[in-house]
């Protein structure tokens, strides 16, 4: 009996479907619309683009803002920024999650676990502009950190927001601050999917609480620790744009000015669409390569991967 063609077999799974594949509609529509779509406009990072002319009547001029930007002062500022918060997120804020989920994982009385899985997560729903608003209220010079300096210990008021050595500091703690709860449900998700035989069978074995999170837990969830982990990765040179534009300021642009503030900077601010296109696309093609060598490796050392 002749097998259906792929045609029939996708026409028959529609049908039978329906339903799922209308709710996905959306998901689809909304990644061709603003993801997919403005992929045409990434040709006037090769032209001196203008308005008034369009996308077809702009003059190509080649790699020239690409070489404009990797000669220009800002480069390897904007490019060693941008690495140390992404590396800093990666080594800290990453883990937080899991280490958090570990610990939840640990206790016993349910009411309490759930009292600091609510703590934990409520952050995660307050603005970026309130809790950047937290952060002036408590670090500006007269804020009550420095209040509390100067009254307790004496100590001269230190304007944290405004000195370029403490940026990087308030960054990465406030992210783990916002998130660490809410990046741990999905930790605990894995924890809760490993087999309760292997804790019985450890048990008998005479393996204290130790050696099963570090035998049995934790090999357990490693598979979406990677998974994770590959995604974070591709996500590398992106960091908080929007986080980073509430807190910076010319006084920490040494250490605040990152590729994705410059482009806004350059683009929107001082109308040099081409400009921040090439430089946009620049950051995108390291994050897509990064991806690339992360799933890779990803495949070759584990079975958990992207593809």
């Amino acid at each position: 009996m002749d097998r259906p063609s792929f045609g029939k077999r996708a026409v028959s799974d529609f049908r039978k479907n329906k339903t799922i594949y209308l709710m996905l509609l959306p998901v689809v529509l909304y990644y061709l619309v603003f993801h997919y779509a403005p992929m045409y406009g990434l040709q006037i990072a090769f032209k001196d683009y203008s308005p008034m002319k369009g996308f077809a009547e702009s003059q190509w001029i080649g790699f020239n803002h690409f070489k404009e930007f990797f000669d220009s002062f800002y480069f390897w500022r904007l490019l060693r920024n941008t690495i140390l918060l992404s590396v800093y997120s990666l080594i800290m804020a990453f883990p937080a999650g899991i280490v958090l989920a570990l610990l939840l994982n640990e206790i016993r009385s349910r009411a309490f676990k759930r009292a600091i899985q609510t703590i934990t997560y409520m952050p995660h729903f307050i603005s970026l502009v309130v809790i950047v608003g937290f952060m002036v209220d408590f670090l500006e010079r007269n804020g009550l950190i420095n209040n509390l300096l100067t009254s307790v210990f004496g100590i001269e008021p230190i304007p944290f927001m405004r000195q370029p050595e403490w940026f990087r500091t308030l960054y990465i703690s406030s992210d783990i601050w916002q998130n660490v709860g809410w990046s741990s449900i999905i930790f605990l998700a894995a924890i809760s999917n490993i087999d309760p035989s292997l804790y019985e069978a450890s048990k008998i074995d005479g393996a204290n609480r130790w050696k099963q999170t570090l035998h049995i837990t934790i090999p357990g969830m490693m598979s979406t620790v990677i998974i994770l982990l590959i995604l974070q990765i591709g996500h590398f040179m992106s960091v908080g744009m929007d986080k980073i534009l509430l807190m910076y300021n010319p006084a920490i642009y040494e250490t605040a000015d990152v590729i994705q503030t410059y482009v806004f900077r350059k683009g929107i601010l001082e109308a040099g669409y081409s400009y921040s296109a090439a430089v946009g696309l620049f950051n995108s093609v390291i994050s897509f390569v990064l991806l690339i060598v992360a799933n890779a490796i990803a495949r070759k050392t584990s079975e958990a991967r992207l593809w």
